[in-house]
């Protein structure tokens, strides 16, 4: 099992002044622009909250954005199905894992790119379920071959019934926002039991900049009275929805997340709300979204200090790339945004495994090479130890100088634990490489992949299942 729930937070892009500002500016933004609720429900709860409101337009006095903020849980536990995949978010511990809504598979090796299939998710789940540094499991495609009328509870159900770890994902109707919690329930035992152990959580974003939708407005609502925990997220985009600039798109952020976090604790004071990020930048030769920039990781460490300032899980978003193979550009692109928001102490970092190509691919053995990203982030996030034990004083006097530590009983305590062990690199000589077939690491990923796939994996216990499909329309099993 890879290390998880390590804390992070020794990467500060933002200073406290900085920290201080971009708060203040947000705060402006609620009391003098204001955000467009587009939802009647949510416009409702808005106005009997001290809101001045013109038209659709909400604006929020300071005091009551802290106020409702505060209500808030400052830790959220997200339940897997076995314990040991439990998530404790909040402070400034890292958990990484699956994300996006992709609508293609590719080949990592050949970069052939098909339409992705339920069969496909079904494929990630259990292929995540067996990848030891991937925590959780947040639904990464779109199946093109399901209806779009049963599309959210197959997604769920797929997700559920081949890991074991939490499962988060976007809905796109409230119809299947219902299936998907009722089919939650059964899985748990109960309503109370999904409140009290949450085994799914979901996804609803703000549209940037400053706009709560009138559809997820209201899926909002109902998930807050089902007291089901929720990631709220943004996706401002640097010189089309955000000011091009980090710092302009960090206030957008900041208050596009806590306008929704404002209108879970309006609905249900205590909501598990998860303040979110998925800003990223354009390339501004024809303003298409990127993913694999510096300025991703950049952004969302700022962000997490923010979090951490207002005192909230954070969900985020690094480790993709826009890469069409796994190659270099594939690996440096997700290691450097994956690493700059770990460190910056990020919760819950979702699009760290899987995604390419923009976020419209997904790629088996990306999902592998991506295992190896994390697992070395986290033992950077983990930092350097320093005690009487690993400064070894005793050791390197009976050693002396021109001594060695080879066959030191030191040496063999501490070689795993203090040296990241890799799954997936090759570390070879030369010669040996060569009679292996000199694999290069898509081909090693994608064997990897295969052998997983072929070995039983993880499913719902056979009375869950049948009640599922008994019970929630449209599963195909």
């Amino acid at each position: 099992m890879g290390k998880k729930g390590l804390e992070g937070g020794r990467y500060k892009p933002l200073s406290e002044e900085d920290i201080s500002r971009i708060h203040e500016t947000a705060m402006r933004v609620f009391e003098e622009v204001g955000v467009q609720v587009n939802s009647d429900d949510a416009l409702a709860y808005f106005r009997g909250a001290d809101a001045k409101i013109d038209g659709r337009i909400v604006k929020l006095p300071r005091e009551t954005v802290m106020e409702l903020v505060g209500r808030a849980p400052s830790e959220v536990t997200l339940y897997g199905r076995d314990p040991k995949h439990n998530l404790n978010l909040g402070d400034a511990r890292v958990h990484a894992g699956t994300g996006g809504t992709a609508l293609n598979i590719i080949d990592g090796v050949s970069g052939e790119r098909r339409r992705a299939t339920l069969q496909d998710l079904k494929d990630i789940a259990k292929l995540v379920d067996s990848l030891e540094n991937i925590h959780f499991f947040l639904l990464p495609t779109y199946p093109d071959d399901v209806p779009s009328e049963i599309v959210d509870a197959n997604r769920f159900f797929a997700g559920l019934d081949n890991t074991s770890k939490h499962v988060m994902g976007g809905v796109y109707t409230s119809e299947g926002l219902q299936h998907v919690l009722r089919m939650a329930q059964i899985a748990a035992g109960s309503a109370d039991e999904l409140q009290r152990q949450p085994i799914i959580s979901l996804i609803l974003c703000a549209i940037s900049p400053l706009m709560i939708d009138a559809v997820y407005g209201d899926m909002i609502i109902a998930v807050a009275q089902a007291g089901i925990p929720v990631a709220l997220p943004a996706e401002p985009l640097c010189g089309s929805t955000s000011p091009v600039t980090l710092a302009g798109n960090t206030v957008i952020q900041t208050v596009d997340s806590l306008a929704e976090v404002c209108l879970t604790q309006l609905v249900n004071p205590g909501t598990p709300a998860i303040f979110g990020s998925v800003a990223s930048s354009n390339d501004f030769r024809d303003l298409k979204y990127i993913t694999g920039c510096v300025e991703m990781g950049l952004l969302n460490a700022s962000s997490a200090q923010m979090a951490q300032f207002y005192k909230l899980p954070f969900y985020a978003t690094a480790g993709m790339s826009d890469a069409k193979v796994v190659d270099a550009q594939c690996g440096y692109e997700s290691a450097l945004s994956l690493l700059l928001c770990a460190l910056g102490g990020a919760n819950y970092i979702h699009d760290a495994a899987g995604l390419m190509d923009f976020a419209l691919s997904v790629s088996l053995e990306k999902y592998v090479t991506d295992n190896e990203i994390i697992g070395m982030v986290m033992r950077a996030v983990e930092g350097v130890r320093v005690n009487d034990d690993t400064l070894a004083f005793d050791l390197i006097k009976d050693a002396g100088p021109a001594g060695h530590f080879v066959y030191a009983r030191h040496t063999r305590k501490h070689i795993r634990s203090e040296h990241y062990q890799p799954s997936l690199s090759d570390r070879d000589h030369w010669s040996d490489w060569q009679s292996k077939g000199q694999q290069d690491t898509a081909a090693r990923a994608k064997a990897r992949a295969e052998k997983i796939l072929a070995e039983p994996g993880y499913r719902l216990p056979d009375d869950i299942r049948q009640r599922i499909i008994a019970e929630i329309p449209g599963i195909v099993d």
